[in-house]
């Protein structure tokens, strides 16, 4: 493991950490769609099957538990959570995800490296990823302001991408024949769609400003 995809591991992490207390310091999640959040439980399940099947390392299955545990504990404070669920905007957070979840479970039923039950929802999940964050930039989009701790949780998502893609280029020079054409593009779709919301950030940080994303 080279020092970008463990720096991409712990943004990753941090992100969601940040996220989690978000809502449980404030008691609210505000500002965060769930249906983000529940397009990435969809994508952890469908990517780490082999969580039953295969041993890479201590490390690599602490963070498979960690991200799939993580996904369905904000999924149960924003459904289930007594107070948090109040704070939930369902009428702002409307973003049809099944125009999302079939195109990319077609894409990956026709562009996989092996159709194999686990090799096509493992591509699944990546083609899904590159998009998931849609909802959740929308959602910011129409409230327009945006909280501190909710816009450093989006900040670290996409920041953590971007440190994957350092990770491809290194390993594409440094491996010879080391070559992920699927999950390269996709990578650099999602981190695309992260672009906008960094523009913005940026500035709101540089102008000590409360972030506030053109509706």
């Amino acid at each position: 493991m080279n020092i970008f995809r463990f720096a991409g591991d712990m943004t990753h992490l941090f992100s969601v950490l940040v996220l989690l207390l978000k809502i449980q310091a404030t008691k609210s999640c505000a500002g965060v769609s769930l249906r983000t959040q529940e397009l990435y439980a969809m994508i952890f399940v469908t990517r780490y099957l082999d969580l039953c099947s295969s041993f890479i390392s201590v490390y690599n299955t602490v963070m498979k538990l960690i991200f799939i545990a993580s996904s369905f504990c904000i999924i149960w404070y924003m459904r289930l959570h007594r107070i948090v669920s109040q704070t939930y905007d369902k009428e702002q957070d409307t973003f049809r995800i099944t125009f999302l979840v079939v195109p990319s479970f077609v894409l990956a039923m026709v562009l996989n490296h092996e159709f194999t039950v686990t090799e096509v929802l493992w591509t699944f999940s990546i083609y899904l990823e590159a998009v998931a964050i849609l909802p959740q930039l929308v959602l910011l989009q129409r409230t327009c302001n945006v909280d501190t701790l909710t816009g450093n949780y989006v900040f670290l998502l996409g920041s953590y991408r971007t440190l994957y893609i350092m990770n491809w280029v290194y390993r594409f020079v440094a491996e010879p024949g080391y070559r992920q054409w699927i999950v390269w593009i996709s990578g650099l779709i999602q981190t695309g769609l992260y672009c906008d919301f960094f523009y913005y950030y940026i500035r709101s940080w540089r102008k000590n400003e409360r972030l506030s994303l053109p509706n």
